[in-house]
């Protein structure tokens, strides 16, 4: 195998990680791809790189993976960019009085929005394209023990990076209870994350499987619902159902014996799509004046399309 094949997976996913998580859903406008790319991809695909090959190399699967992402999340919003607890991050008001936290001043809201959404779009989803890209290495390490070690090196030193600009930028360090709270969330999203195991199949054929085509569907409708629920209470409770609902099914449907690589694809064609018309939602919310942002929703929508068509192409003909 040649160097630039073996290490394609690597590259595909360094990148794939922040343009899924900051680009497609639209809070950083296309004129700032090249700068904020230098300044994200360590943390964004270091981060979900190292989440994969860990999760791979000790033989778990995505319920790892899941909670290793909201891990993840939890290090971002609550100990790097603090924006969790930060009222007026980017001088957005964040944590206005939604579904508020006691003692610990945070939003129950946001930090249901950001844990999840990290943990789905930010590391799952970009895994789990270019490992369908790479259908022979989907559960294989796709690096040594130097690559791991290097890649280690390259989160913190992204995490160093965001924290400092974050921190000029803002002039905000929460309190001490608050990155405690933070650091004890990831902890425990971690240990869950090493608890679980990975589903086995199993020769169950009493219950006819749900088609790829109804699942992509689903995933597309329940992760849009989850995208746009309410600012409330309500809405927590409504997103908290949403994800395990979706946790319950999606387990008990892939451990059928007929349950394949379209299933898989399908759940991830629909959560993407999700940010496809999410991005042109942010942009209305966060740059509705910005001409060039519109027009990166457009580039970036289609790129998505035109990236889930050459997965869907890859699965159904998996050379190498």
């Amino acid at each position: 195998m040649s160097r630039v094949r073996r290490f394609a997976p690597v590259l595909g996913l360094l990148l794939l990680a922040p343009w899924v998580g900051e680009f497609l859903l639209g809070t950083s406008p296309i004129q700032n791809l090249a700068a904020a790319l230098v300044l994200l991809l360590p943390m964004y695909g270091g981060g979900a790189l190292l989440i994969r090959e860990v999760a791979r190399r000790s033989g778990r699967g995505w319920p790892t993976m899941l909670f290793l992402g909201a891990a993840y999340g939890m290090i971002q919003a609550c100990l790097i960019d603090q924006s969790l607890f930060n009222p007026t991050y980017l001088n957005f008001e964040l944590n206005r009085i939604v579904a508020p936290i006691p003692f610990i001043g945070i939003s129950a809201y946001d930090l249901l929005s950001f844990v999840g959404g990290h943990a789905i779009w930010s590391i799952c989803v970009p895994i789990a394209i270019v490992e369908m890209l790479t259908p022979s290495r989907r559960e294989t390490p796709w690096l040594g023990n130097k690559g791991l070690f290097s890649i280690s090196i390259l989160v913190l030193v992204g995490c160093a990076i965001i924290f400092s600009f974050t921190y000029m930028e803002e002039r905000f360090i929460a309190s001490l209870l608050q990155l405690t709270g933070g650091a004890i969330g990831a902890f425990v999203f971690i240990s869950i994350g090493f608890i679980l195991k990975k589903n086995n199949r199993t020769a169950n054929e009493s219950e006819a499987l749900i088609k790829p085509i109804h699942l992509g569907i689903a995933s597309f409708a329940a992760s849009s619902l989850f995208f746009s629920r309410p600012e409330s209470w309500g809405g927590v409770i409504w997103g908290v159902c949403i994800l395990l609902l979706s946790w319950i099914l999606i387990s008990r449907w892939s451990r059928h014996r007929d349950w394949s690589i379209q299933h898989h694809f399908a759940i991830i064609a629909g959560t993407l799509l999700t940010y496809v018309w999410g991005g042109f939602t942010m942009t209305l919310l966060l740059w509705p004046d910005n001409t060039w942002a519109w027009i990166g929703n457009v580039i970036f929508a289609l790129m998505a399309i035109a990236l889930l068509a050459v997965t869907a192409k890859r699965i159904h003909n998996p050379v190498g």
